[in-house]
């Protein structure tokens, strides 16, 4: 008879959870990092007993239970998808809390493993506290809403379920075509239920993450269509990073001199420095990476989900019978624009169809053109991030922060108006030094992200790129940062409310309306700007602060905070709320019927843009 042990049901899953490990290229690594949890009726008494009892799987107290899952996915972010952490709470606010963590995971294609602790199995005390009664059907618990952002959702009703449920959700984290959000909902009394549990279920199990190749005649295909290309263009993703193919497409671009415009995820895939580098693509993207694509007749897109913020709402592929092929190991994602599908691992495929394509270069003239569109880029650049007046606006502020932040450190970045600027400025040095949440742009992400970007590479000096919106609306991890010892400098800027939102509201021709920090004055919130000190809120959770009002100042306190051995606030009030103007298109409806002249005048441009709208099948 098969030997076993007897343990509750979560004694059994964090075993389990501490022993599995993935391989890939043959290096080992351990697949949980830890537990973050925070704790409740629901889950103290079981996961929360379990973890006390068992210290190998290192336990993690953060501050909000949603902020705990961008932490997570941050992690698993920055170790190529190799490597996560598990998230607990109780049930009710705790468990809600965490679905729009999940939803940011399986947008971005990142495993994060969620145990939100769920109503009584046995229906006894029923209805209990914070239960959501549904007269429909007594299995229905809140932890239902996280049935669509998860990429595998189940209830935990036995404790011999995990046999079937805790490998599927292992098979659904370690595949890189499937990864996301995994939710295991555990009732309170199963989770403290005893069982006899076979000693080889909790025994090191290694996922092999395989690198998958591409059929032969895809490749062949594919080689046909760019060696008839006169303009071919690439779109790398974040792909790329996760298949550790960054080298290989470095080689595929210097053999075959095709540019390269980067996405969000994909910022890093070349650095900024190779003359293949346009850098940004889309309505974030450069001038340079947007015009050459707009011409391109082959568009290779690497490990990239084209988004409408890559594609320009469908905008920015303008050549006529322009084709796509798509390197990509979701065939749903590979599909995508009529693309020929290479659906396999980044690195092999572009190996592969580099030695295929062998003696094969982009026409001369071609790759002068790219030469002259980087260049002007790069003038242009520089007049947008040096301030006429000596006061600092964002994109100086960015520009001042790449130049001090050296190889071996990270910006971290998400909502708002900072990706836009950023997404055109940033001149990557490294796979590495960009991290940006933008598949869900998710307000709040930037401190916790930054926290676990930190706990993924200690060794790198980690900064978060935040507006006041997004620090008042999740910070509290800055003292979770400080309770690790995990040093992050938090870059504040202050502009007085959500004001990407309301310079979008004022280029679709409204004035303006609630996105302003402001006093009520009549019926509106259009008083005096409401004074918020950053400074001291940020120093009562431990942190040290520093202001900064000119680039010079701006120099002085990243310096002094990277000396900092715990973490930093530099505090940077901006008087000008505007972004930088866009060279390609967003799909934002315009209201059709509008007493407001500019509205109307707004809509009727908003109409003859739609007509460059592209749909390739």
């Amino acid at each position: 008879m098969a030997q076993t042990v007897r343990m509750t049901l979560a004694q059994a899953v964090v075993r389990f959870l501490e022993a599995q490990r993935v391989s890939r290229d043959g290096e080992v690594h351990r697949f949980f990092r830890g537990v973050f949890g925070i704790f409740g009726h629901g889950n103290v008494t079981g996961i929360g007993q379990a973890l006390e009892e068992y210290e190998g799987l290192p336990y993690f107290q953060p501050k909000n239970e949603q902020a705990m899952v961008h932490s997570a996915i941050a992690y698993a972010k920055s170790r190529r998808r190799l490597s996560t952490f598990a998230c607990t709470s109780s049930i009710g606010p705790g468990a809600t809390n965490m679905v729009t963590g999940a939803a940011t995971a399986t947008i971005n294609r990142l495993p994060v493993l969620l145990l939100p602790g769920d109503i009584f199995a046995n229906r006894v005390p029923q209805p209990v506290l914070q239960q959501l009664e549904f007269p429909q059907s007594m299995d229905v618990s809140v932890n239902d809403c996280f049935r669509p952002v998860s990429r595998y959702w189940d209830r935990i009703q036995r404790p011999e379920q995990i046999f079937h449920a805790l490998p599927e959700a292992m098979r659904v984290l370690a595949d890189p075509a499937e990864t996301g959000a995994v939710t295991l909902c555990l009732p309170q009394d199963v989770q403290s239920e005893a069982f006899d549990c076979p000693v080889s279920f909790l025994q090191e199990r290694v996922h092999l993450v395989e690198r998958r190749p591409c059929a032969r005649e895809r490749i062949e295909e594919a080689a046909a269509l760019l060696r008839r290309a006169r303009r071919p263009f690439i779109v790398a993703g974040g792909g790329v990073h996760y298949a550790a193919a960054e080298e290989a497409l470095r080689r595929f671009c210097d053999a075959t001199g095709i540019p390269v415009g980067v996405s969000q995820a994909g910022m890093g895939a070349l650095p900024d420095a190779h003359g293949a580098c346009l850098g940004a693509v889309g309505v974030t993207g450069t001038g340079a990476a947007n015009r050459i694509a707009r011409e391109a007749d082959v568009v290779l897109t690497v490990g990239t989900r084209l988004s409408d913020f890559t594609t320009a709402s469908k905008t920015q592929f303008q050549a006529e019978g322009v084709r796509f092929i798509a390197i990509n190991v979701n065939a749903f994602d590979a599909a995508k624009h009529g693309a020929v599908p290479l659906v396999a691992d980044a690195r092999l495929v572009l190996e592969e169809l580099g030695k295929v394509l062998e003696g094969w270069r982009v026409p001369a003239s071609y790759g002068a053109e790219i030469v002259k569109a980087r260049e002007e880029w790069a003038k242009t650049c520089e007049e947008l991030t040096r301030s006429p007046d000596g006061r600092l606006t964002q994109a100086e502020v960015i520009r001042v922060l790449n130049d001090e932040a050296g190889p071996g450190s990270t910006i971290v970045h998400a909502a708002g108006g900072i990706p836009g600027d950023i997404h055109k400025l940033w001149r990557s040095k490294e796979a590495d030094d960009y991290h940006s949440e933008y598949g869900y742009s998710c307000m709040g992400y930037e401190v916790a992200g930054a926290l676990g970007v930190k706990l993924a590479h200690p060794e790198r000096e980690v900064y978060a790129l935040l507006g006041d919106g997004s620090y008042l609306m999740l910070s509290q991890e800055l003292l979770t940062s400080i309770q690790e010892g995990a040093k992050i400098t938090l870059v504040l800027l202050d502009n007085h409310g959500y004001q990407c939102i309301h310079n979008l509201q004022r280029g679709s021709g409204s004035r303006g309306f609630g996105n302003e920090f402001r006093s009520r004055r009549g019926g509106r919130l259009e008083g005096e700007p409401l004074a918020v000190d950053f400074v001291q809120n940020a120093q009562s959770l431990g942190a040290r602060t520093f202001t900064a009002k000119t680039a010079a100042d701006l120099s002085r306190a990243l310096r002094d905070a990277r000396a900092t051995p715990t973490s930093c606030l530099i505090y940077i009030p901006l008087e000008s709320s505007a972004g930088l103007p866009g060279t390609s298109w967003w799909d934002v409806p315009i209201a059709e019927v509008s007493p407001s002249s500019s509205v109307q005048e707004k809509r009727q441009a908003y109409e003859e843009a739609k007509k460059k709208q592209r749909f390739h099948y």
